[in-house]
């Protein structure tokens, strides 16, 4: 199951509503949304994705992974936990649904299919399984995951999860090690997680039962007022803090979220000056830069540790480090009704 419901606002201007970032090709000439295919493309261990997305991006993601794809297409947002029951209610009871965020980069795929095979034993017994990225820097954006004690090889019992920590914190969690980023990757029966939300967040379940239709190929519609019904919750809040089976299986696969401007910069390939170059860019006595055009040339002279993102019709430029007030501009642009968001 892909889950690709998301706006990708963080990259703005780049990444919008209308074409959000695991849409593009960020790291690449393949999409986001192709690439977390890719991973699960051996037919004789997985089977085709099932992907719940906006109904407005059908057309886009059949084109990015062909006429086949079997699609939920949600008339609007209502965050993790009602979109991983939809795919659920569309599976038999016994199906294992690895669960994926559709815009994330796993740089070695082979150990995250190694991952997936440790926690197919816990799963196949009725356990949560969520999958823990090894941190290596003491990072404040992300929640984390404790781990406990060990219930089979490379699996662990979930000890606590954590909202994301201040600095002091996050420095301490790398240096007791046992700690994992939560990257919303999972997976367990479809049964399983359906009785899990049935138990902790009914509510949640019953709506979005009432809004499924009758399960079969191709495209698949909520009956969209009942779920305008429907309860947002992550599932973190809704099953996975407060279930007893959750167990985690750390993994170490060169995993990004591509969550900022930051983070694609460290993701990509660099010029001997770090400047991580992309479309009609001269770079001149620049270093550390994330610089790309989508059209219209950029000189870069005499500058250090910037974005500079080019469109049609934006221009962002900005510190790398503070990536994450993209966030503050898109907010700004959408109170005075711009639509370039």
């Amino acid at each position: 199951m892909i889950l690709s419901g998301g706006s990708g606002t963080r990259l703005w201007p780049l990444s919008r509503k209308a074409r959000p970032k695991q849409l593009l090709p960020l790291v690449g000439e393949r999409t986001m949304l192709q690439l977390t295919a890719d991973r699960v493309s051996d037919q004789s261990r997985f089977a085709p994705p099932l992907v719940v997305t906006a109904a407005h991006h059908a057309d886009d993601v059949e084109a990015q992974l062909g006429p086949n794809t079997r699609l939920i297409l949600e008339p609007f947002g209502r965050n993790t936990a009602p979109a991983i029951a939809l795919a659920a209610l569309a599976c038999d009871s016994e199906d294992l649904l690895l669960v994926m965020p559709s815009d994330h980069l796993i740089a070695e795929p082979e150990r995250f299919r190694a991952a997936v095979e440790k926690g197919i034993p816990a799963a196949l017994n009725g356990a949560l399984a969520t999958f823990g990225i090894a941190p290596t820097r003491p990072e404040t954006g992300f929640g984390y995951i404790r781990r406990g004690s060990e219930t089979l090889p490379g699996v662990f019992h979930v000890d606590r999860f954590l909202e994301k920590p201040d600095n002091a914190t996050a420095l301490a969690f790398l240096a007791a090690g046992g700690y994992d980023w939560n990257a919303g990757i999972f997976l367990f029966k479809a049964g399983a997680f359906l009785e899990a939300l049935a138990t902790l967040a009914p509510d949640i379940l019953e709506g979005v039962r009432t809004a499924m239709p009758v399960a079969g190929s191709g495209r698949l519609a909520p009956d969209a007022d009942a779920f305008a019904a429907v309860r947002p919750e992550s599932v973190d809040r809704a099953v996975m803090e407060h279930a007893r089976n959750v167990v985690v299986v750390p993994v170490d696969a060169g995993w990004s979220d591509l969550g900022s401007w930051e983070a694609l910069h460290a993701a990509s390939a660099a010029d001997g000056d770090g400047n991580a170059v992309h479309g009609n860019v001269q770079a001149i006595s620049a270093s550390g830069c994330l610089i790309r055009s989508e059209g219209p040339l950029i000189v870069a002279v005499g500058v250090s540790d910037l974005a500079i993102v080019a469109t049609g019709d934006a221009v962002l430029v900005m510190p790398l480090v503070q990536s994450q007030r993209v966030s503050e501009a898109v907010a700004q642009l959408n109170a005075g009704g711009d639509p370039r968001v």
